[in-house]
């Protein structure tokens, strides 16, 4: 490179990788953005977005025919010459590797729009289309053929011209909307799919050619540092561009010095995980956003200027300057002292904690503290790297500090004495809070891959402070806007207004039906179906051994339904039990091995009474409805067949059935056979599961009793058993849609009128299954404010 006469040598790759190129991923990604939203509104609003346009058109258009002509004469030959224009002008420059991006682009962007069921169709620009004005230029402004290739080329071209000509030429392309509009014309929507096409071909073509922004201003940057008295001599690539900006090193006259490059890629890169930060994580986590890169290397200098002061800075910034094409340079002296490491003992690691207690104390949070920006300099300690320093900053910011030091010192001495180094220095109380937030969203992204294994480390740390503190559980710390159960419930109230929406839309015709029924069975069915939750409660507190708070566990039971109801196969209702013995004690072993006992003996405790009604029943009721055809049974048997072969034949899932079922179902026989040496116990969760079966089955006889029916409680049981259990297996939340036809489906095929059948069903799943749900909710919500699920 050769600078004011100067000879200097450049050492490495300047070249930043093509996947680390933010800007023009973003470009090519807007692009695509758009060309699917065009695609999608012709395809989808295109009858309505023309008669909007056609209104606005009526309103604007005020032009007479030949004024309409003129405009079209004078915008076509703007249009046509405007590509030779800027061909012209790279020619000139000799500028030939654009020169081939640029015709690249037009002539990709042309065949795209050529391309017909039937092959290429060339394109007709002299001949007139019906209801335009009949001219040779004006067949340029609605054809998407010249749209798209403008658009491709001036895409290509626009990062190399002046910023002058770029925003004219964008604006006279871009006019073609508002002069149809004008003329009293409606804006062709192919002439728009070709704007965005050609915006999308270009950008690609931009990702592979490159733009200015790519080009490093090192003669800009020796002309900076000359000014500064630092005569360069030559510069040596140590990072090239990537994640983070173009570290290099410059050799000077008297001394070295590291020169940072942030080019336009970092600033883009840095908006967008800064507003991903902003989205995501709590307001004082992270710095605040900084209105461009310029600020953003200013405030590292600044804050290094600062912890300089403090006699605690690696390295002494020089000068900060903004370059050509957007590039900012940062200068400062090479970091002085060796890199902190374990050989360097526990009094250096006793001295780290000791200045990151200096910076606290000077209200200074550092960010970063990876081992890489500690070093040691005459056996005392000092700090680099300032980018995510803060001054006069928050207190989650210096528990965020400890943290961070307690990961890397764990990763370089172990986590005992990482947490005792720290619990010396910076008290119980700190490194407790602290510690919370040794998780993946709490620890920055740099920290965490600056250490090997930084999950696993992190719960060994964790673990280790509340040995040392003598906690039971170390909660981790929320610092997202949005916390897991939100989300969960955010998803549950979407999935029940899905499931919910056809029979709210089927409800005028229920409540007229409504009106007829006797509410005295109404109300039988309601406190029939509130004793459900009551065995439920009682089952489920009796194969938890009987610790827990009854009261609480019958309102989880009601929250259960909304849980359970709101999700397939009701998975929602167990995980949401599992949480709540958890949260009320119980280990995650024995609280899985409660829930699963339970739901064991309730499908035993079904099966029996299923049994015995069946029996009961005699020879007088048909259960021909409920069996399945012989071809039914048949892929059944297969499908059974088939998971036996796949469980035996692939690894992965006979490890998991061995290492996690395998272990469950044993803790479950083993309850089973201390339940057969305490009838009292057994006693309780078989009247609980039998009070839920049989309850539902009564509450369903009530509600066809409430409008008139008449039909036998044995029979409305069986007709709950086998209907509910055959529409347990749907995939739709809570069963929403199965449950009812398999109801209707079975009362009808005992006799019950369809008149009678369809509004006692409904009655039936509104007193059993919708009103919990509305009542769940709020239970649910109440639940997780008092830290119960």
């Amino acid at each position: 490179m050769r600078v004011d006469g100067r000879e200097i040598p450049v050492s490495g790759s300047l070249l930043q990788p093509r996947i680390r190129r933010t800007s023009d991923i973003l470009r090519v990604v807007l692009s695509a953005v758009l060309t699917a939203v065009i695609i999608t509104g012709s395809l989808i609003t295109r009858p309505q977005w023309e008669a909007l346009e056609r209104s606005v058109s009526d309103i604007v258009g005020f032009l007479t025919p030949e004024q309409s002509n003129l405009v079209y004469i004078l915008y076509g030959i703007a249009i046509l010459a405007l590509p030779f224009a800027i061909l012209v002008r790279l020619i000139w420059s000799r500028q030939w590797k654009l020169l081939g991006g640029f015709l690249s682009a037009g002539l990709i962007a042309l065949l795209l729009f050529s391309m017909t069921d039937t092959g290429f169709s060339a394109p007709r620009w002299h001949l007139s289309e019906p209801e335009q004005v009949n001219t040779f230029l004006s067949q340029f402004l609605d054809d998407p053929r010249w749209i798209a290739m403008l658009a491709a080329t001036l895409t290509v071209a626009s990062p190399w011209l002046p910023a002058r000509w770029r925003r004219w030429w964008w604006t006279l392309l871009l006019a073609f909307v508002p002069i149809h509009l004008v003329v009293s014309l409606v804006v062709p929507a192919r002439a728009l799919l070709g704007l965005a096409v050609g915006w999308l071909v270009g950008a690609i073509i931009v990702l592979v050619v490159g733009t200015p922004a790519l080009e490093v201003p090192l003669d800009a940057a020796v002309r900076v540092l000359a000014r500064r008295g630092f005569q360069v001599t030559a510069f040596h690539v140590v990072r090239p561009a990537g994640r983070g900006p173009l570290v290099l090193s410059a050799k000077t006259e008297a001394d070295s010095l590291t020169v940072e490059m942030y080019g336009q890629n970092q600033r883009s890169r840095s908006a967008l995980r800064q507003l991903r930060r902003w989205l995501t994580i709590r307001p004082g986590e992270y710095p605040t956003l900084f209105a461009s890169m310029r600020r953003a290397v200013e405030h590292r200098a600044l804050m290094g200027i600062a912890i300089g002061d403090l006699g605690l800075g690696s390295n002494r910034p020089l000068t900060v300057a903004a370059l050509d094409r957007g590039w900012m340079m940062y200068a400062h002296t090479v970091p002085r002292g060796k890199l902190f490491s374990a050989a360097d003992g526990e009094k250096m690691l006793v001295k780290v904690w000791q200045a990151l207690q200096t910076l606290h104390e000077a209200q200074i949070s550092h960010g970063d503290l990876r081992a890489e920006d500690i070093r040691i300099v005459d056996g005392e300690v000092r700090f680099g790297g300032f980018m995510m320093s803060e001054f006069g900053t928050y207190e989650v910011r210096f528990q965020s500090d400890i943290a961070q030091l307690l990961l890397t010192s764990a990763a370089l001495f172990g986590p005992e004495t990482a947490v005792r180094t720290a619990l010396e220095l910076m008290g119980p109380h700190r490194v407790l809070s602290a510690s919370r937030r040794l998780t993946k969203t709490a620890i920055p992204e740099q920290v965490r891959h600056s250490v090997p294994d930084a999950g696993d480390l992190m719960k060994a740390t964790r673990d280790e402070v509340a040995v040392q503190t003598d906690q039971d559980k170390i909660e981790a710390a929320r610092i997202t806007r949005f916390s897991r159960n939100q989300f969960i419930q955010l998803v549950l109230l979407i999935g029940l207004v899905y499931v919910a929406y056809p029979y709210i839309s089927a409800a005028p015709g229920f409540f007229s039906e409504l009106q007829q029924a006797n509410w005295w069975w109404a109300a039988l069915g309601l406190t029939v179906s509130a004793l459900t939750y009551l065995g439920a409660a009682m089952a489920l507190w009796a194969c938890a051994s009987e610790e827990v708070n009854f009261r609480n566990l019958l309102l989880m039971q009601v929250a259960n339904t909304f849980a359970a109801t709101t999700t397939p196969a009701g998975v929602g209702g167990l995980a949401l039990s599992v949480r709540f013995l958890q949260k009320s004690g119980l280990g995650a072993v024995r609280a899985t091995a409660a829930v699963a006992l339970q739901q064991t003996i309730q499908v035993v405790t079904h099966l029996v009474l299923l049994l015995f009604f069946s029996v009961a029943a005699g020879v007088s009721t048909n259960l021909s409805h409920f069996v399945p055809s012989a071809t039914v049974l048949y892929l059944v048997a297969g499908a059974l067949l088939g998971l036996v072969g796949v469980t035996m034949f692939v690894p992965k899932i006979r490890r998991w059935l061995v290492h996690e079922v395998r272990p469950q179902l044993a803790d479950v026989l083993a309850q089973l056979k201390d339940l057969a040496r305490r009838p009292a116990r057994l006693a309780m969760i078989i009247g609980g599961c039998a009070t839920t079966t049989l309850g539902m089955a009564l509450a369903l006889w009530a509600s066809i009793e409430a409008f008139g029916g008449s039909t036998t409680f044995v029979t409305v049981t069986i007709v709950t058993m086998i209907g509910g259990t055959l529409a347990s297996a749907a995939p739709t939340p809570g069963g929403v849609g199965a449950v009812e036809a398999a109801l209707i489906g079975g009362l009808a095929a005992f006799g019950v009128a369809a008149t009678i059948a369809v509004p006692a069903v409904l009655l039936y799943r509104v007193l059993t299954c919708w009103l919990p749900v509305f009542c769940g909710w709020p239970i649910m919500r109440w639940l997780t404010k008092n830290d119960m699920i």
